[in-house]
């Protein structure tokens, strides 16, 4: 996985479109399971947001050094 990526002369991190892109899919995600009611099952909603949000980028981030 290289280091940085240059857009337009500006190095970025290469975690950077990582997180935009989960932090797209993941609003999505949430967005959905809010709408059908998921959250009413779960014990602690915000720890369960968090967690699931970490849980996408982590196996992002792993699938790219794969």
């Amino acid at each position: 996985m290289p280091r940085e990526i240059e857009l337009y002369g500006v190095l970025l991190p290469t975690l950077l479109p990582i997180l935009i892109g989960v932090a797209a899919g993941y609003w999505l995600l949430d967005t959905v399971l809010g709408r059908y009611g998921f959250y009413h099952q779960v014990w602690h909603p915000p720890l369960f947001r968090m967690s699931l949000f970490v849980c996408l980028f982590v196996l992002a981030t792993w699938a790219l050094q794969q």
